[in-house]
């Protein structure tokens, strides 16, 4: 969404394809109610993403349809907003650049010459129709586009893939008892429960926070393992299993935790959450070491603040935080695959190591990554250049004029 609206205010003539019947993703379809990235960690916490993506905020702000709150790992402030509200922003903010919209459509078939796009087909309700286009930008978070047009891509045994999350809202809950159960005590009390042979809660960690509106909140506890997203029939089957085990962790907080006795669930994300699929191999490869060591980069798009945030296989998360400054660098040559000329990512299909993903993946990153590639778009199809011969520093500079901190 970010990467269509950088690309028409660049004057750009774009076409945003979208699967889902909103724009937004994981942020609005997966449920995922809050912006993390915007602010670094720690007691003295700074804003390190503005551009486009803050803009987002603003608006939401001026609307009075988002709140600032402190993580409950420690990951840094994020911004807690009405998902649907956000719906319309993004709606409202891609409409207004001239940038035309399609709804519930994939791009099924890609079709590249010389490692070159030629057309991509989609596929909706109309049938089959084939477009072509300048350049490409892949922000299907699962590199969809990047595979079908053959770039080179890595992806994890299903096994070893971060796991799926179905979020889930509650309403009718007595917050102010419910926050006096600590998220410490809460893992024990899950801990607790799954002792008991009672209940079968796969993760014993998870989050609940307070939303805009009184007496709902919403829930991060289900984990659904060993899914590899970019198998349909796997995903299926997940999706199953996420209302399932939602079920059971309501069932466990109305009896286990103050303040949930009368709550009730009214509803589920549109899909589940997914956190890694494939990744890309670009022109350089984000690593972990690059992320904890604080590295800076020449050809850097973007900052990024937020520990390694690995949701494995097992009941718990593995954390690691940003050391030096806390804060390194998103390169531009981790947009850019090492094939195909007129095709940039952008988002969690970024060219990175896993360990590395589970920090960039956070949403301010993947906007300000979806900027940086709207631009270059923008540029590359003015010029009829390929995106790896683009002037790092022209695009640099156009990012700082439109209030992107680099």
């Amino acid at each position: 969404m970010v990467a269509a609206v950088a690309a028409a205010r660049q004057g750009a003539q774009v076409l945003l394809i979208e699967s889902q019947g909103c724009l937004g993703g994981s942020r609005t379809a997966a449920g995922v109610d809050t912006f993390y990235g915007f602010y670094t960690p720690g007691e003295l916490p700074r804003r390190i993403v503005g551009g486009i993506p803050w803009e987002i905020v603003e608006r939401l702000q001026a609307a009075g349809a988002c709140f600032e709150r402190p993580n409950t790992y420690g990951a840094g402030t994020g911004v807690t907003y009405d998902v649907e509200q956000l719906k319309l922003v993004y709606e409202s903010i891609v409409l207004e650049t001239g940038a035309s919209l399609l709804f519930h459509t994939f791009a099924c078939q890609v079709h590249t010459e010389s490692e070159t796009i030629e057309r991509v087909v989609l596929a909706n309700k109309g049938g089959l129709t084939e477009v072509s286009a300048q350049c490409y930008i892949d922000a299907t978070g699962d590199a969809d586009i990047s595979a079908r047009a053959g770039v080179a891509f890595e992806k994890r045994d299903s096994e070893q893939l971060q796991s799926l999350t179905t979020i889930f809202f509650l309403a009718n809950v007595d917050v102010a008892k419910a926050k006096q159960t600590k998220h410490d005590r809460l893992v024990d009390k899950m801990k607790e429960a799954n002792r008991t042979g009672n209940y079968h809660l796969p993760r014993e960690d998870g989050s609940w926070h307070v939303t805009p509106h009184p007496g709902i909140i919403q829930a991060n506890m289900v984990r659904v393992s060993g899914v590899d997203a970019t198998d349909p029939f796997a995903l299926t089957l997940a999706e199953v299993e996420g209302r399932k085990q939602t079920q059971e962790y309501i069932r466990f907080l109305r009896e286990n935790v103050e303040g949930f006795e009368q709550a009730c669930l009214i509803s589920t994300s549109q899909h589940i959450g997914v956190r890694e699929t494939r990744r890309i191999v670009g022109e350089v490869v984000l690593t972990e070491d690059d992320v904890l060591q604080a590295r800076k980069f020449p050809d850097g798009i973007a900052y990024c603040g937020a520990p390694v945030e690995e949701h494995h296989a097992g009941k718990e998360t593995r954390w690691a935080y940003v050391q030096g400054d806390g804060v390194y660098h998103i390169p531009y040559r981790t947009l850019v695959p090492k094939q195909v000329n007129n095709l940039i990512a952008a988002g969690r299909c970024l060219s990175a190591t896993p360990g590395a993903l589970a920090s960039v993946r956070n949403s301010a990153q993947c906007m300000a990554m979806g900027q940086a590639a709207g631009v270059a778009a923008a540029i590359c199809a003015n010029e009829k250049t390929m995106f790896r011969e683009l002037d790092i520093g022209r695009l640099q500079a156009i990012l700082t004029e439109q209030g992107a901190i680099l």
